[in-house]
């Protein structure tokens, strides 16, 4: 379970983050729905500690990465696997490496291993035999495929997906959001989703948010109008 407590973010003048609350529970997918720039990936960033807060807390399975050590943030990053809305995969290396980059850097275990880990991701995600191409040769959906993936390499409790469908064709973005729902449903993966793609918050979350002027509500139903209440 995460907790998030008053999180508050300013910059400058600007509020970004103001005492915003809400919990995810147990294979329970939260999605915070809101315009462009209104601090959604800044507040994926603050919660797990990347950009600091002016106060307040996240709680991770009742663990404050705010008041963790260094080596405990380390432990409490580990359960969490972070999708970047640019994807942030390195263009040098390929599909395989790209997945399996996390599992290198952070254990011990054997190549062959890290190749069988590899290939039951690449099944997940829908890539087998994918494995060989780079970055450069795989459209926008494809990228965002393979980054899912390497957020799974530590096979993470939590997944954290900055604007997964954003620029992404009808049918990719099925697919997308497909991916999510059977990681929540088939690997009990909670998670957050921040998006402002309307279709996508009611495709996959399980509580809707919305956040807009650094204040979070909850929504009952969603459509056109809460951009504009």
């Amino acid at each position: 379970m995460i907790e998030v407590k008053d999180l508050s973010k300013n910059f400058d003048s600007l509020v970004v983050l103001d005492k915003v609350s809400f919990c995810i529970d147990e294979a329970n997918l939260v999605v915070v729905l809101g315009p462009s720039g209104t601090g959604k990936t800044v507040l994926l960033k603050s919660m797990i500690g990347l950009s600091p807060v002016d106060c307040g807390e996240v709680i991770f399975d009742g663990k404050s990465i705010q008041k963790a050590q260094e080596s405990e943030i380390y432990e409490i990053r580990k359960n969490i696997g972070f999708v970047f809305q640019s994807t942030a995969l390195f263009d040098s290396m390929n599909v395989m490496g790209n997945i399996a980059l996390p599992i290198t850097e952070h254990t011990s275990v054997t190549a062959e291993e890290v190749n069988d880990r590899v290939a039951q991701i690449l099944k997940i995600i829908g890539m087998s035999g994918k494995e060989r191409l780079y970055p450069r040769s795989l459209s926008g959906g494809m990228k965002r495929l393979v980054a899912i993936g390497r957020a799974l390499a530590l096979d993470p409790k939590y997944l954290f997906y900055d604007e997964p469908t954003t620029g992404l064709d009808p049918v990719m973005r099925e697919r997308v959001v497909n991916l999510i729902l059977d990681l929540k449903t088939d690997y009990a993966k909670s998670g957050i989703v921040v998006t402002h793609d309307l279709d996508t918050a009611e495709a996959v979350g399980d509580v809707i948010f919305m956040l807009k002027k650094g204040k979070i509500s909850r929504l009952s139903h969603i459509g056109k109008e809460s951009y504009n209440e």
